[in-house]
C-alpha cells in the first residue's frame, strides 16, 4: 500500500464517503454480521505494514540502516506486534530485492541500502528472530510512479506503449492514464500482465520463507478504465459468450457504455451510462475474480500452506468503481432487498472472490469508531464510513468466511488525539476475525509522517493491551 497512493485512495474515499452517507440515510439498516455473536472468537493477531517507499527511502524512514531495522523490530515486538506486511514490489513496479522479472531498487530520492544487503531477506531473517510472522506484498497492477516518471513503463516504451492502462477523460477522450497525472496502472486484462504478476508472485513465494503473500492494488485504475482496443475486443468476446449477443461487434465503443462524464473532486465519473454499463461491470470484475484464481493456484502450487490475501478497501458500496467483488459468491448484491446497489447485475455474485482467500485485510480509515457517535448513523447497523459500520458491512458481505484483518490508518487522517487512536484498535480487535492491520509503520516511529505531530507508539501499545 504505498504511501503516496494512500492520499489518493484517502481523497477519493473522502469524496464518495459524502456520497455514499446520503444513500445510506435511506436505506434503512440492515443486520450486521452474519455469524452467532455466541460463537465469534476476536482474533488476535496484530501486523504492521511496512511501506518501502517511506520507511527505507523517505526522508524520515529508518529502514535502509540495518541496526535501526533491529531496533524498530525489537519495540514493535516489545509493544505486543505478531506479524508484518512488508513492501516487495512497490509502484514504480520494482522490487525490494534482487528479482529476474523486474528492476530492483536500491535507493531512491538520495537514500540506499547498504551495499550488498538484500532488504527483502534482512527484514525477514530479523522478523524470524523476533518470532514475528511475515506477509509479502505486492503492488499488483501498477508499474510506474506517475508524479516521477520513474518505473518500468518509462524504462520500456514499447511495453508502455502495449500495456499501459486507457482511460476516458472528462471529455469522453481515451488517454493513456499517466497523461492525467496518476500512476502508470497497466491493464489486468492482459495475459502477459497477468504472468508478469504471477511470475513475480510465484518467484517471491519459492524463495522467501513467508507466512503469506498479499496482493494491493489488484484491481483497475477507477471506474474511468481501462477502455483500450484490447478490453473493448475482449468485452465484444464476453458478451458474444455469455449473452449470445452478436451485435455486440457493432457497439458504439465507449458510448455505450459511459457516454457522458463529469469531473468531481479529481475523479472523473460516469453522467450518462449506455445499454452495456452493468455488464461491463460485471465484465470488469470477472477479470478480476479469474486472475486471483490463478494467483492462488500459483502459490499454492509452490507452497501450499502459503496463505494467499490481499488489501482492499473497505467500503465495497463504491469499490465495484474499481472492477473488485471482494464478497462471497453467496453474497448477491443484485438481490438483497435490504441494501440496493443499484450497479449490480444478475449474476454479479459470480465475480466474488473471498472464498478464493486465506486472509483479507481491509482499510477500515475512518475517525469516526462507533455508529452512535454521529446522529446520522446512530439508527443504523450497517454503513460504510465508520470503524464500526465498514467492519459490520464486510462481515456481512464476506460471510465471514475469511478471516479478517481491520486496518486502520494512523497518519493519514486526522485524529482528535492518540486516545481515539487506542479506541479505534481496541474496537477492531475486538470486532474481527483475523486481527488489526496496523497501516504503516512510518506513521509510529516518525511524527512527521502522521496529523499529530507526534511518536505513536503509546497509543499503539494501549491500543493493544487485553
Amino acid at each position: 500500500m504505498n504511501y503516496k497512493l494512500s492520499f489518493i485512495c484517502l481523497a477519493a474515499g473522502s469524496l464518495l464517503m459524502g456520497i455514499a452517507c446520503k444513500k445510506k440515510e435511506t436505506a434503512g439498516s440492515v443486520k450486521p454480521a452474519p455469524s452467532d455473536s455466541s460463537t465469534f472468537t476476536p482474533g488476535k493477531n496484530v501486523i504492521v505494514w511496512v511501506d518501502a517507499r517511506s520507511n527505507v527511502f523517505g526522508t524520515y524512514g529508518r529502514l535502509n540502516d540495518t541496526a535501526q531495522i533491529k531496533t524498530t523490530l525489537d519495540t514493535l515486538k516489545d509493544i505486543g506486534v505478531t506479524g508484518l506486511v512488508i513492501d516487495s514490489k512497490g509502484s514504480t513496479g520494482y522490487t525490494m530485492y534482487p528479482s529476474a522479472y523486474a528492476k530492483q531498487v536500491t535507493a531512491q530520492d538520495g537514500k540506499s541500502l547498504p551495499a550488498g544487503v538484500d532488504y527483502l531477506r534482512f527484514m525477514i531473517t530479523e522478523a524470524r528472530k523476533r518470532s514475528l510472522k511475515v506477509y509479502a506484498s505486492i503492488v499488483t497492477f501498477v508499474e510506474g510512479d506517475g508524479s516521477k516518471n520513474v518505473g518500468t513503463v518509462f524504462d520500456d516504451a514499447a511495453f508502455k506503449e502495449k500495456y499501459e492502462t486507457i482511460v476516458c477523460d472528462v471529455n469522453g477522450k481515451r488517454v493513456r492514464v499517466t497523461t492525467t497525472g496518476r500512476n502508470a496502472f497497466v491493464n489486468p486484462a492482459r495475459p502477459e500482465i497477468q504472468d508478469r504478476a504471477l511470475n513475480i508472485i510465484k518467484e517471491i513465494v519459492q524463495q522467501y520463507d513467508i507466512d503469506g503473500l498479499i496482493l494491493d492494488y489488484a484491481r483497475y485504475t477507477d471506474i474511468d478504465a481501462d477502455f483500450s482496443d484490447f478490453s473493448k475486443e475482449q468485452f465484444i468476446q464476453f458478451l458474444k459468450t455469455k449473452y449470445n449477443d452478436n451485435d455486440a461487434v457493432n457497439m458504439n465503443f465507449p458510448g455505450d457504455i459511459v457516454s457522458s462524464w463529469k469531473s468531481s473532486s479529481g475523479q472523473t465519473l460516469p453522467v450518462n451510462t449506455g445499454k452495456y454499463y452493468k455488464k461491463w461491470l460485471l465484465y470488469r470484475a470477472g477479470v478480476i475474480h479469474d486472475f486471483f484464481k490463478r494467483a492462488r493456484e500459483t502459490v499454492k502450487s509452490v507452497k501450499p500452506n502459503i496463505n494467499f490475501g490481499v488489501y482492499v478497501g473497505a467500503w465495497y458500496v463504491t469499490y465495484y468503481q474499481v472492477g473488485v467483488n471482494w464478497a462471497s459468491q453467496d453474497y448477491d448484491p443484485f438481490n438483497d432487498q435490504a441494501i440496493r446497489f443499484d450497479w449490480a447485475y444478475p449474476k454479479y455474485n459470480e465475480t466474488g472472490y473471498t472464498e478464493l482467500l486465506d486472509i483479507m485485510m481491509t482499510g477500515n480509515y475512518f475517525t469516526q469508531i462507533l455508529l452512535s457517535e454521529n446522529p446520522a448513523t446512530a439508527n443504523l447497523t450497517y454503513h460504510w464510513w465508520s470503524v464500526e459500520g465498514s467492519i459490520r458491512g464486510t462481515r456481512y458481505v464476506t460471510k465471514d468466511k475469511v478471516p479478517l484483518y481491520g486496518g486502520i490508518d494512523m497518519g493519514n487522517v486526522d485524529w482528535a488525539n492518540k486516545g481515539e487512536i487506542t479506541r479505534a484498535i481496541k474496537y477492531i480487535r475486538a470486532n474481527t476475525t483475523g486481527g488489526i492491520m496496523l497501516f504503516d509503520l512510518v506513521h509510529i516511529y516518525a511524527p512527521q509522517y502522521n496529523r499529530l505531530k507526534q511518536p505513536l507508539w503509546d497509543a499503539v501499545k494501549d491500543g493493544l493491551q487485553q
